[in-house]
């Protein structure tokens, strides 16, 4: 609840919140400058872990919504994946399986990632928590390595 009531009461953390989200959508966008603007700014790191990670994990669920139920016009015409594209995915995908959803995090792929996972219906709890853990794991780290005098 002090998160929720964190997000409420400063505006830093739901534009953090927000951009995460989009983050971690198809739009190419990141979040970690404002992460590292907040925790200068003297927010609480976990405040400022928490948010981040929620609302990228939150993006990443859409992502993973997409492919599990957006159309054939969608993934085929918006997003210009072909067959010969998912064929290459899908095998790509079972040599490396679900551990590759820890890397949800990386830029250019992460997102793709998500998208894969709906599309080849990894099971929701399974995916939640790889990619939960994932996208955690990278705030955690960056926020660690901004706080004065630890990532020096």
């Amino acid at each position: 609840m002090e998160l929720l009531s964190a997000i409420t009461d400063s505006p830093g953390l739901p534009a953090l919140f927000l951009l995460s989200f989009l983050a971690a959508t198809i739009l190419p966008i990141g979040s970690e400058w404002l992460l590292i603007v907040l925790i200068f700014q003297g927010f609480s790191p976990t405040n400022v872990i928490l948010t981040a990670s929620v609302g990228n994990f939150l993006g990443a669920c859409t992502t993973y919504l997409i492919g599990m139920w957006g159309s054939d016009f969608f993934i085929r015409t918006i997003l210009r994946i072909n067959d010969q594209q998912l064929a290459r995915s899908k095998t790509v995908y079972e040599k490396y399986g679900v551990w590759s959803l820890l890397l949800s995090w990386l830029p250019v792929v992460g997102d793709p990632l998500c998208l894969l996972a709906g599309l080849f219906r990894v099971g929701f709890g399974r995916f939640s928590l790889l990619v939960f853990l994932g996208k955690f794991s990278r705030y955690a780290t960056l926020a660690v390595l901004t706080l004065p005098g630890t990532g020096k």
